[in-house]
């Protein structure tokens, strides 16, 4: 009984900010503007398919740099001295203290054509490159305000790998290599999928971004979103319907890799 007293607060939590949010973007999906049922806007949303596919690959590949550029950073942190440690992590969550607005302002700063860089450049007699308002733009302020979500479920979890487990196979013959693919990779793997979940998720949906660093010109799902909601486009339903395909396509990606986690599980629990 005071187990489910205890639990009262989370489930109207739950109910107000999770359950009913999810109802209304529903109802909105599958009504038009005098609230009778329709699947217009469901038709409506094959149109934005492209948008759809340029969503989905610029924040799989934002989460793939995030990937390949955190895990080794995680692994040496992992492996320093205790303060160390907690030196290393506190300057990678110290721009997170920032405003995000503020640090993708700061990248427009840097990116622009007569910004800091291309500045730089000329200066050493190079040619400017024009860096804003592209999609490398985007992925890079992607790959910049996500990475920290890669890096500290990696971190957490490679820090809780036994040594004494590592050493073990090392006493087998493995050599590091070895040790290293077939025993401190596949025990990481549920900070790898945390990792992944936690950058691809909000990659494939921001908006801040890509209209920032995008300029207008590299239209994203969240931009057609936000525009369904607040700019002159202003049509609720649809915007609801593309939520609600983009949700379900989110979800059809981390089945995906909930089952590659599964299988890495259970090869790691075979050797």
């Amino acid at each position: 009984m005071k187990s489910k007293k205890a639990l009262s607060p989370y489930l109207v939590w739950m109910i107000l900010f999770t359950v009913v949010p999810m109802l209304l973007v529903l109802y909105f999906a599958f009504t038009d503007h005098s609230g009778a049922f329709t699947l217009k806007n469901l038709q409506q949303v094959g149109q934005y398919s492209n948008v759809f596919l340029r969503s989905i690959w610029q924040g799989a590949l934002a989460t793939v740099i995030c990937l390949l550029l955190g895990y080794p950073l995680a692994y040496i942190i992992a492996h320093m001295k205790l303060k160390s440690q907690s030196a290393a992590v506190l300057l990678i969550m110290l721009p997170m203290w920032m405003n995000f607005l503020l640090r993708t302002y700061a990248w427009m700063t840097l990116l622009e054509d007569n910004g800091i860089l291309n500045t730089m450049f000329a200066a050493l007699g190079l040619p400017k490159v024009h860096m804003i308002n592209t999609a490398g733009a985007v992925v890079l302020g992607m790959v910049y305000n996500y990475i920290p979500y890669m890096i500290l479920p990696l971190y957490t979890v490679l820090t809780r790998i036994d040594t004494s487990v590592l050493e073990a196979a090392q006493d087998l013959g493995a050599n590091r290599t070895q040790v290293f693919c077939r025993v401190t990779l596949p025990m990481s793997m549920p900070g790898v999928i945390s990792g992944i979940t936690m950058v691809f998720v909000p990659a494939v949906s921001t908006f801040i971004i890509s209209k920032m660093l995008g300029g207008g010109s590299n239209l994203l799902i969240g931009d057609v979103v936000e525009m369904q909601f607040l700019g002159s486009a202003y049509n609720p339903n649809l915007g609801s319907a593309i939520s609600l395909v983009l949700m379900l396509l989110i979800i059809i990606c981390l089945g995906i890799m909930n089952q590659f986690d599964e299988g890495e599980e259970q090869e790691a629990v075979l050797l």
